[in-house]
């Protein structure tokens, strides 16, 4: 009778709504629901299982980074057979930028699914893409590499990876202004300090000066983002210039 009882359980969680919506993100019912469970569930939530281990995304984020790494990997393998080790490496770190992973899991709305004690306007930027890589362990764990592979191709490979405009595109603007000025001997400095002004959260911000004359600021959540931005705003001010340079 108690089996029994565990059977329509089990079929009445897999009609539920959060089974419903991972089933449309991820394009097939899922074999065990719970792996999907784990993938959303918060380490606020200070939940343990029955050996006593931490139940939360984070050991699904890092295999999920390892996937998608694989799958991009081989992907790039085989379509650029001219690209050697450090041109593949930095192809790939194009594709799975911190920034695209963020865009990919807000896209899905995955925020929406996290089970957590923290209210969800109080997470960072990189929440979407630790849920993003998290959803991808959850289906390896699921269904195996072939349907992780394809999960990849359809949300990530297929509408995303050009390999003509990713050669072009900038991973860091910070590390290519710094590079640019060193070539060109020009001296610079980024000065942070903490603004959080009105906002809840903690903010910083950046002036950034090339010989000694300040050419852009930057305002984010961690000095870290707030040196990019800087960084971005002055590589458009010395566009033509440093393409010249790195042309």
């Amino acid at each position: 009778m108690k089996r029994i009882r565990n059977i329509f359980s089990k079929s009445k969680e897999d009609k539920g709504e959060f089974f419903t919506t991972i089933s449309e993100i991820i394009g097939y019912k899922p074999k065990t629901i719970k792996h999907f469970k784990t993938a959303f569930t918060h380490r606020s939530m200070n939940i343990k299982n029955n050996k006593g281990n931490i139940v939360n995304y984070e050991r699904l984020e890092f295999l999920g980074d390892a996937m998608l790494s694989a799958v991009i990997a081989h992907h790039l393998y085989i379509e650029v057979p001219s690209g050697d080790e450090g041109y593949l490496t930095k192809m790939r770190s194009k594709i799975v930028s911190r920034e695209h992973l963020n865009e990919l899991g807000r896209n899905l709305k995955l925020i929406n699914l996290v089970e957590s004690k923290i209210p969800k306007g109080q997470f960072g930027d990189n929440i979407h893409g630790n849920l993003f890589e998290s959803l991808v362990g959850a289906i390896y764990l699921d269904d195996g590499y072939k349907a992780c592979e394809k999960f990849i191709y359809k949300r990530v490979i297929t509408p995303f990876v050009d390999i003509e405009q990713l050669e072009g595109k900038v991973i860091s603007y910070k590390s290519l202004l710094i590079e640019w000025c060193q070539k060109e001997k020009k001296t610079f400095d980024y000065h942070v300090y903490e603004d959080t002004g009105n906002d809840n959260m903690r903010h910083f911000s950046v002036k950034l000066s090339i010989d000694n004359k300040i050419v852009a600021k930057g305002r984010a959540t961690s000095k870290k983002k707030a040196e990019e931005k800087a960084s971005k705003r002055a590589f458009f001010v010395f566009q033509n210039q440093i393409s010249k340079v790195f042309s």
